[in-house]
């Protein structure tokens, strides 16, 4: 079989990319987070119109009618451009919710295990155990949710007491939906593994330090290349996944997506030396999203008990209880 990219597969990540560079350049999230980050609905409208959230609905319910390998790299670029929102959630939610696919809605996701909401304050729905809040069903559970700090300036923070608080992750997305989106989230992390390996890169091109480019250290080299060794396994589990649809190759993509992600940011944090801490910088913005994300749809716990539960039953290497000697 062939894995490679499909000219069309091409085609349509560059045309992501490009109109995220024309509709989510740097100057908008430098506004966005300097207005502590929510809900663009005009963004969120221009992304529904290119087919963001309806790529995966069949073409007769007004969507692309693509899968989840055209969807993971549209994800992967989201993840590069640092794209704020619950767009996992409002992708989920197309076709279930009024409004979703086209991006005239805001659904975000209660993911349940005593997690915050994330975007509630902006959310048209909630998806949640068993079904969607929306209208005074939703009002009833805004009204219950109290602000809490998030980490990153872009991702507000509720948290839930109640009917989301006390159900587990696992309950709260059991099959499919669970699995995808823990997918399109490590494809998010892939993106910005990605990134933050080409901001390092970048950088010890540029950066000089007695008398010589960074780039020309050793050490420097050493933790540019363990980046690119993380993410390029991230890649390869993430597209895997997105063709098998395997709950266990999800498990491994979410594992390694995250690793890369959160690594990569500290390494090209790192690289940067003083500046990367500064809030002008974006190092920590990858940083500070890649730690969010990794506690989402699927921690490291979880995905390391499905990997776990895959291997089948333990069995002892030997047959007899003599002991070696």
């Amino acid at each position: 079989m062939d894995f490679q990219l499909s000219d069309d597969q091409r085609a349509l990540r560059s045309g992501m990319r490009d109109l995220l560079g024309a509709v989510f350049d740097r100057d908008r999230l430098r506004a966005a987070v300097e207005r502590g980050g929510g809900v663009d609905r005009g963004l969120w409208r221009e992304l529904g119109a290119a087919g963001f959230f309806a790529l995966r609905l069949p073409e007769e319910a007004g969507g692309v009618g693509l899968g989840l390998p055209e969807a993971v790299l549209l994800f992967e670029e989201a993840g590069r451009a640092l794209l704020p929102g619950p767009l996992v959630a409002t992708h989920l939610a197309a076709g279930l919710v009024k409004g979703a696919a086209e991006g005239e809605a805001v659904v975000t996701a209660a993911e349940g295990g005593g997690l915050p909401v994330a975007d509630l304050g902006c959310a048209d729905a909630v998806l949640v155990a068993g079904g969607v809040l929306a209208g005074e069903e939703l009002a009833a559970f805004v009204a219950g949710a109290r602000p809490v700090r998030s980490m990153d300036p872009l991702t507000s923070l509720h948290r839930v007491e109640g009917r989301s608080a006390g159900a587990g992750a696992s309950e709260a997305y059991p099959g499919a939906l669970r699995g995808e989106g823990a997918l399109l989230t490590a494809a998010e992390q892939l993106g910005s593994a990605a990134r933050t390996t080409e901001m390092a890169v970048q950088h010890a091109g540029a950066r000089e330090q007695f008398g010589s480019l960074i780039g020309s250290f050793q050490a420097v080299k050493h933790l540019c290349a363990d980046m690119l060794a993380r993410t390029e396994p991230a890649r390869s589990a993430v597209y895997a996944a997105a063709v098998t649809g395997d709950p266990v190759e999800i498990a491994a993509a979410k594992l390694l997506a995250d690793d890369a992600a959160v690594r990569n940011a500290r390494d090209c944090l790192q690289i940067h030396g003083g500046m990367g801490f500064t809030w002008e910088a974006d190092v920590h913005l990858h940083l500070k999203r890649a730690w969010l994300r990794a506690a989402r749809w699927l921690t490291a716990a979880e995905a390391e008990e499905i990997l776990a539960a895959g291997l089948g039953p333990v069995r002892p290497l030997y047959g007899g209880s003599a002991a070696l000697g």
